[in-house]
């Protein structure tokens, strides 16, 4: 049986980015929004397009003002107002300054703006009560970004400050990677959807809802192909159309070793080389991760998806769909680094405990106390069946192997979910 550390690696070895030739795609500048770049972004633009000032004040001449102080102020004509937007006019020649505002185009000469807090105006004169730096409050043209350089690389999340970037440097067109297809299937007799009537023994299906939201968290287009009887032709089918249509195949159910649990026997009649089985993780231990070998399936595409057959108890899906899945789906969408969990070391609240066999996660919620995260763990039972004290959840407590207790106030690494 695989540790977790094992298993991440050979899934992300596994997993590689969409192509960023054939699997991209052009989208308007709002559309861009949590897309992945996948070309370079270069701007004919200089930031700043031109020397401007910092503050409102006057534009002058630096060696004019640089003795001036309020006992002996520099006395400078003005010869031009400059709001934002407008273009100057004038030479400030000795003994001259423009009237300036925040974000204006510096006029010729000037090199220099005193703040109007530092000044005292009569009429068409102004009287400088102190002496600026040199250069003080001007913003030089391509001082933030100089034009023909790279703006965006490929391969990072476009978010508010990129898209803001990116309009300011007039790009109304982006170059993105697809949206990762994931299909989502359950497999399972006694499972039912949601607006079927529950008899005895029956359950309702969560796990594909649970997944397909998921999914679209993290930018991902989920594909819901339903649930599937335990029968070995109706997954094979299934398992097949899946395989034909997604990068990223996710079941839930039928991969642990009772006799209803056909999905690896399929997967190897389909010639599948599956790398993982189990995992040592409480919940998730029954994991199957595989892929395709032959072009049996009909690929619309040239790259062949990666298979997750996770647990079916409820919790055990959203725990390995967080340590496993969401790992390999940030790769293969083309972000370029940072795939891997986010973990933080944290107070924790309450007593955590295991049997120390398995690495174990409790999940439960981060609060700021008095500036400090702490770990609250969710009431009720950890059971991998549980599924009703997931919510509200942010994160998951991990007891590492041969970890048994971790007492209240002691530090416990936990892997973030959502930003608390």
């Amino acid at each position: 049986m695989l540790s977790v550390s094992e298993a991440q690696a050979i899934i992300l070895n596994l997993v590689q980015p969409l192509d960023n030739q054939r699997d991209t795609e052009v989208v308007d500048l709002l559309a861009g929004d949590s897309r992945i770049l996948a070309v370079p972004v270069t701007s004919p633009l200089d930031f700043p397009h031109w020397d401007n000032s910092a503050m409102d004040g006057y534009a002058v001449r630096y060696e004019d003002v640089q003795h001036s102080s309020a006992e002996q102020p520099t006395v400078l004509e003005i010869i031009e107002e400059i709001p934002a937007g407008y273009q100057p006019k004038s030479t400030i020649q000795a003994g001259q300054a423009a009237r300036i505002f925040t974000g204006a185009l510096m006029p010729a000469a000037a090199d220099t703006v005193v703040m109007q807090e530092k000044t005292r105006r009569q009429e068409n004169r102004v009287f400088i009560l102190a002496a600026p730096q040199p250069q003080e409050f001007v913003r030089h043209k391509a001082a933030f970004y100089q034009a023909g350089t790279q703006l965006l690389p490929a391969g990072i999340k476009l978010n508010a400050p990129e898209i803001a970037v990116l309009a300011a440097a007039q790009c109304p067109k982006l170059n993105v990677y697809r949206r990762p297809r994931v299909a989502i299937f359950s497999t399972g007799d006694e499972l039912v959807t949601v607006d079927e009537s529950l008899q005895p023994g029956q359950i309702v299906d969560s796990n594909q809802y649970a997944l397909a939201a998921l999914v679209k968290e993290c930018g991902a287009e989920p594909l819901l192909l339903g649930i599937v009887k335990d029968e070995p032709v109706a997954l094979r089918k299934v398992i097949t159309d899946a395989a034909a249509i997604a990068d990223i195949v996710l079941s839930s159910g039928g991969v642990s070793v009772g006799d209803y649990d056909y999905v690896d026997k399929i997967l190897e009649s389909l010639e599948a080389k599956i790398h993982i089985r189990a995992v040592n993780i409480r919940p998730g231990k029954p994991l199957t991760v595989a892929t395709f070998r032959t072009d049996a399936m009909n690929r619309v595409s040239t790259k062949f998806p990666v298979y997750f057959g996770l647990p079916g108890n409820p919790a055990s899906v959203l725990v390995t769909f967080w340590r496993f899945v969401l790992p390999a789906i940030k790769k293969l969408s083309g972000i370029r680094a940072g795939w891997e969990p986010v973990y933080l070391k944290v107070r924790s609240h309450d007593e955590l405990r295991s049997d120390g066999k398995r690495e174990t996660y409790l999940w439960g919620k981060l609060h700021l106390i008095d500036g400090v995260y702490e770990f609250h763990k969710a009431g009720g039972s950890h059971s991998s069946g549980n599924l009703i004290n997931l919510a509200q959840t942010n994160a998951l407590a991990v007891l590492p192997l041969g970890k048994t207790l971790i007492s209240p106030q002691q530090e416990v690494q936990v892997l973030q979910l959502i930003t608390p």
